[in-house]
């Protein structure tokens, strides 16, 4: 199996540390790896045949982070176009170099999973799913509490009880806490984690069906002889930003899902970031030095400058990060708005 791992977006919720010019996937969060190290350990784990799509701005840093990789496996998007067309991307370059029956895994550079066997089994699970019927297959993560950050698959239908898959009824956007609720105790949604696998084909076929534009868009650029030529790039920047769900999932007529339970994790927030990293007998997590805290609890603080003291006193729920570009004290529960003033501070700069 092909793997594609996506490492693109500004993770401008997790501001100061991620930041437009070293992104959240660039950055060692959850251990001594980055994100995308982590992702790639995971990759290494589905195949051998493992490709990366970046940005260009990002490109250098992406490479020295993974020296395993030969130079042609990385996939030089000229400007962001969206997931859709990254995607479009990846399958144009794999079209040119592997059998288009080959199938292909797509997954994600800034995600925290720990259960790596649980992972393994469930791309399996798609794969022979995806050959067997010829359609794209989802994986899908099994709800353990009823959250609003999340999309979620409606699943109904069973293919195999045994594996786990089944078919996809509906797409549902991130609900209300009652709507997820019910979600939950329904039993029939899974949390949408962006993960699928399919064909070269496969995905070309679903595009000639329900995404058209798209279609067109990969006629485009597979008809340019060489990638990345100039030709190609200023094919590529032609095209508009979508995301792929809206552009292509959610529009296919037929898609099955595995429904797994690995501890997956979309380090979207503060508040996600704090949920997976050690924390001390109180719930707090203090990294780097010269940080002073005084009858705390459940705080998560953060200091990229060691010559700067961070005193905190008698505060609960509360993020505070400290890095040259910049100061953020936060509620964690709200410090999923962090991205709003991140893009103001973008937009001023």
């Amino acid at each position: 199996m092909i793997i594609v791992i996506i490492a693109g977006g500004s993770g401008s919720r997790l501001w100061p540390l991620s930041t437009s010019n070293y992104p959240k996937h660039l950055l060692k969060l959850t251990s001594e790896r980055t994100l995308l190290q982590t992702a790639y350990d995971r990759a290494s784990r589905l195949g051998d045949n493992i490709y990366v799509v970046t940005e260009s701005s990002h490109s250098d840093i992406v490479r020295e982070q993974l020296p395993e990789l030969p130079n042609d496996a990385f996939l030089i998007e000229p400007g962001r176009r969206g997931t859709a067309h990254c995607i479009v991307f990846a399958l144009d370059v794999i079209a040119r170099k592997h059998d288009h029956e080959e199938l292909i895994a797509f997954i994600h550079s800034d995600h925290h999973i720990r259960d790596i066997g649980e992972f393994t089994r469930s791309f399996s699970v798609a794969a022979k799913t995806s050959q067997k019927f010829n359609e794209i297959t989802l994986i899908g993560i099994e709800p353990t509490f009823p959250s609003t950050g999340f999309g979620y698959i409606e699943r109904d239908g069973v293919i195999s009880a045994n594996s786990g898959v089944f078919e996809v009824e509906s797409f549902k956007e991130k609900p209300d806490y009652e709507i997820a609720k019910k979600y939950l105790e329904s039993g029939n949604y899974l949390w949408n984690c962006g993960y699928f696998v399919g064909s070269v084909n496969t995905f070309l076929d679903e595009m000639k069906l329900n995404a058209p534009d798209l279609y067109a868009n990969y006629e485009t650029l597979s008809s340019i002889r060489e990638v990345n030529s100039t030709e190609y790039n200023k094919a590529y920047l032609k095209l508009d930003n979508q995301v792929i769900d809206i552009a292509l999932i959610e529009k296919a007529k037929s898609l099955a899902v595995v429904s797994a339970s690995f501890d997956w994790m979309d380090v979207g927030s503060f508040k996600d970031l704090h949920d997976v990293v050690p924390q001390d007998k109180l719930g707090n997590y203090f990294s780097g030095d010269n940080i002073h805290a005084i009858d705390v609890e459940n705080i998560y603080v953060r200091n990229e400058e060691s010559d700067k003291p961070i005193a905190v006193i008698g505060l609960n729920n509360v993020v505070v990060v400290n890095t040259p570009d910049g100061i953020l004290v936060s509620r964690k529960d709200m410090s999923h708005r962090t991205g709003e003033v991140a893009k103001k501070i973008q937009n001023n700069s």
